[in-house]
């Protein structure tokens, strides 16, 4: 519950306040004052009269009706401080900055709880505990530094931890990044991260909201809210750019599957925001470049000049850039002539674009307006122009700062040289600019926000899928547990997902029968071990029936084989496609090249069913190994339509199954015009 007292209080009491500033009560309200707040402020602090000017109350029973509260006391005393500032005193908002309730012991979870149920019985809204606050334009309610430039049109940070919030801030005031809010949820006891975003969403004015959210989250207690108002805000012009700790750790838990041991709680999350349309971060200094990278016009394609007087640099980025799908397009001709008759002899212009060290403020202009107004293949100017002690840089920043006004194209400003052009750089933010020092690291965040796909549709894709036999199936499975190949071959058939003939039988004369009618060669598999390639369960290209028949007694002779499935010999590039069941999210699917690469190479994507086409498209081409899919060096791609469609048609099924916990489709066979599947494995779970 986000009241209107929290975010726009009319009167403000810190329980605990002090005036050593070394303190969270101290420092806190030292903030709110620096911070220009307008309405009453009062102070509880039994030992003081007074606390750094303001009017101090010994007790909270003493002080007027007031909007929020905000306590810097020790847990223990805090539920029955809540309980008469709730009761007695109006109070519709808490933010408790205290440690000790649920994030260390028992105890301290049952006083996070009393609290919670006071606030929620007089419908008041709690910011922590165990948090650094809440800052907004209207009061600076953190007892951290620092404090950024607050603009109605800035950056709005989600943090679940206090500490990372703080670090996010020092890497973005460096770059000039300007926040609306900042939001630190500490143990999200009542306001945690999906609550902020349900109500930013649903109280969002275009006209006037910030649209730019960044967040950092520690845990998902809700993907389903997080996913519906991310994809809800960015339907609405916002953008949002999130870094989720903790993902690393659970992938293969008592995971007997291809699927079951490189999925994980970080696929999940992958496929999560992948079907938001959230840019995924992976650090500080990425989430606070890709949140200034929002703060500039949208970029309208993938091709980039780079103007700079230094050639390594310049070198670099090129090479971030291409290595995210980016283009650095070489510039030739009449044009690129013109240009580098306007610079100084040596330089280069087929991009980077090089001015030399002894550029000038009018060659770096004259560069940006080529960029601009002549060469038509650029969507953005990327300039990398630090100090060589050659040049007046307030004169460079200068030209660079009446460009970026004027150019529709973006312009991104990559100024390294933080110390020893430090004022120079500072002049530049303080016109309402962002800087990026480390070019590196915004050809990578530019790749990330580039390659994200938009949210996902919200229909499901159902044709060519029957959906009343797949239940008919699953409620004929007898039991739990890797179910029979003609279950299998029945689910994926009512799925709409094309199998190549098979035989299972464990009589010899059965298994020969069928060989002939299909004709060799064929592949023999042994069924019941669930890694076949392991125990010498798969042989292929079976030619005479002597040979097959030498398998079939072999392979029966394995530990825990049942009976082999014998199938045609098929050649095609193998692809795999997977899926597994993770908690709360559902189900994560994976898709990839085949055989033992995916296990091997670990490229694998993944998507959170059920997925659309351009989610399906999406997973495809963010693998490294697309260019094989797409073909290349005169090999023949695979037929991507038909690989999308049966992820498509995969995932539909498993929204419709979802007692399946664990597949597998390794190999699909895949060529020019066609793609099926040759071996499959289901786990059930009812």
């Amino acid at each position: 519950m986000i009241t209107n007292q929290l975010l726009h209080p009319n009167s403000i009491v810190v329980v605990g306040a002090s005036n050593n500033v070394q303190k969270p009560g101290g420092a806190i309200l030292r903030n709110v004052i620096n911070g220009g707040y307008k309405g009453e402020l009062r102070a509880v602090n039994p030992k003081e009269a007074e606390v750094q000017g303001i009017l101090s109350y010994a007790d909270v029973s003493l002080i007027p009706e007031t909007d929020l509260a905000i306590l810097a006391i020790p847990a223990p005393a805090c539920p029955a401080a809540v309980e008469i500032l709730a009761k007695d005193k109006g109070v519709k908002a808490f933010i408790i900055l205290s440690a000790g309730f649920g994030e260390e012991t028992h105890e301290g979870a049952e006083l996070e709880d009393r609290i919670l149920e006071t606030v929620n019985k007089y419908g008041a809204s709690l910011i922590g505990p165990n948090c650094i606050g809440l800052m907004n334009t209207w009061h600076h309610s953190v007892f951290t530094q620092p404090i950024p430039n607050l603009h109605p049109q800035g950056v709005d940070l989600i943090s679940s931890s206090g500490a990372t919030a703080v670090f996010i801030l020092e890497s973005a005031v460096t770059k000039g990044l300007q926040f609306n809010s900042v939001w630190s949820v500490g143990n999200a006891k009542q306001i945690g991260v999906e609550d902020v975003l349900q109500y930013m969403d649903e109280h969002f004015d275009p006209g006037k909201d910030s649209k730019i959210k960044l967040l950092y989250i520690e845990s998902i207690g809700d993907p389903d809210r997080l996913l519906f108002h991310s994809a809800s805000l960015i339907r609405k012009g916002c953008r949002i750019a999130a870094i989720k700790a903790g993902s690393s750790e659970s992938g293969s838990r008592a995971a007997s599957s291809h699927t079951g041991a490189i999925a994980s709680s970080d696929s999940a999350v992958e496929a999560l925001f992948r079907k938001a349309g959230i840019v995924r971060c992976f650090s500080r200094e990425e989430l606070t470049t890709v949140g200034g990278i929002f703060t500039l016009p949208r970029l309208k394609g993938r091709n980039f000049a780079i103007v700079t007087h230094a050639g390594g640099p310049g070198v670099m980025l090129t090479d971030a850039l291409s290595k995210g799908g980016l283009n650095v397009p070489k510039l030739e001709g009449k044009v690129a002539d013109e240009l580098k008759s306007k610079l100084f002899p040596g330089a280069a212009v087929g991009n980077p674009i090089d001015i030399l060290a002894t550029g000038t403020p009018e060659h770096l202009g004259i560069a940006i307006d080529y960029c601009e107004e002549k060469f038509d293949t650029i969507d953005a100017i990327l300039v990398i122009f630090g100090t060589p002690g050659l040049v007046k840089m307030y004169d460079a920043y200068e030209v660079l700062h009446k460009k970026m006004l004027t150019c529709k194209k973006p312009v991104f400003p990559i100024l390294p040289s933080v110390h020893t052009a430090g004022k120079e750089v500072d002049a530049f933010l303080k016109k309402g600019h962002v800087n990026f020092s480390d070019e590196v690291t915004l050809g990578t965040a530019l790749s990330r926000i580039i390659n994200a796909p938009n949210p996902a549709v919200k229909e499901i894709e159902l044709f060519g899928v029957d959906v009343p036999r797949i239940r008919h199936i699953i409620d004929d499975v007898p039991e739990n547990g890797y179910i029979a190949p003609n279950y299998v071959q029945e689910l994926l058939s009512a799925a709409g997902i094309p199998l190549v003939a098979e035989f299972v039988s464990a009589e010899k004369e059965e298994v020969l029968a069928f060989a002939r009618r299909c004709g060799f060669p064929v592949v023999a598999k042994v069924v019941g071990p669930v890694h076949k390639s392991d125990v010498g369960g798969v042989v292929l290209n079976i030619k005479t029936e002597e040979h097959l028949s030498l398998e079939f007694d072999r392979m029966m002779k394995i530990p825990e084989a049942t009976a082999i499935m014998v199938q045609p010999m098929l050649k095609g590039t193998e692809l795999f496609i997977g899926a597994k069941y993770e908690e709360k999210f559902g189900h994560v699917v994976l898709c990839g090249l085949g055989g033992i690469f995916v296990e091997v190479l670990k490229d694998v994507s993944s998507g959170l069913a059920p997925l659309s086409y351009s989610e399906a498209y999406s997973m495809i081409h963010s693998l490294r190994a697309y260019k094989i899919i797409k073909g290349t060096r005169g090999q023949k791609g695979v037929n991507e339509d038909k690989f999308a469609e049966i992820i498509v048609r995969l995932s539909t099924l498993l929204r419709f199954a979802t007692e399946i916990k664990e597949m597998d489709i390794n190999p699909l066979l895949a060529t020019e015009t066609d793609v099926i599947a040759v071996d499959a494995r289901i786990r059930v779970e009812k």
